[in-house]
């Protein structure tokens, strides 16, 4: 499959939105591959390989080489740390991390606990502050955690802050601003890097024409 381009996007939003990007871009998708269940989808066409993947699992695919280049979340590239290269801020899925927990409370002084599926960037997070937590990985309804004592705090992905406010939380300190990225596997960058550069050169066109 030397002349194939595999791409392993994550599902839901950032797929609908890069998918996007990809069609302003010149590339001909078929509209059917925004509803389809397939994992892994081809176009012929445009000689190109999905491979519809979980947020934190596409930077895996890449590293590995089973997908050439990829499309994550810049939280994901902090959080997994993987052998890839980064090309390109798509500017697409714009949220942000943050430190969240109820209002009025104060970390507990002698082992402050944070609840978050971002275990590696809440350490070092805090660690830059000069602060020794407990860190609890959690892998879903982050925001629980504070309501029934499970932490003190919570490190997580912030769109609107709607889920935060439902649910009594507050913001205390933004980490990192967070949009989606193109990455690509170093030895793909090597043995396609026309397809690769061609691919690159059509987003940037895109993403720098276009008003986010």
């Amino acid at each position: 499959m030397k002349n194939v381009l595999t791409i392993a996007m994550p599902k839901g939003r950032i797929f609908e939105e890069a998918a996007e990007l990809l069609r302003k871009a010149g590339y001909r998708l078929p509209p059917e591959l925004d509803e389809s269940r397939k994992l892994i989808i081809d176009v012929p066409e445009e000689e190109l390989r999905f491979i519809l993947a979980k947020p934190m699992d596409v930077a895996t695919y890449v590293e590995h080489g089973v997908a050439d280049v990829g499309i994550a979340g810049k939280d994901v590239l902090l959080e997994e740390e993987r052998d890839v290269y980064e090309l390109l801020d798509l500017k697409i899925s714009t949220c942000y991390l943050a430190v969240a927990g109820m209002p009025d409370t104060k970390m507990n002084d002698v082992a402050p606990r944070v609840a978050t599926k971002y275990p590696n960037v809440a350490e070092a997070y805090f660690r830059e502050q000069g602060e020794q937590v407990e860190i609890i990985k959690l892998n879903g309804s982050i925001e629980l955690a504070p309501l029934i004592g499970l932490s003190d705090r919570i490190v997580d992905i912030v769109s609107t802050g709607r889920t935060l406010k439902e649910n009594g939380l507050v913001e205390y300190e933004r980490i990192e601003d967070v949009t989606s990225r193109l990455i690509v596997n170093p030895v793909s960058y090597r043995l396609k890097d026309s397809l690769i550069d061609d691919l690159v050169a059509r987003l940037h066109q895109v993403v720098s024409t276009e008003e986010f």
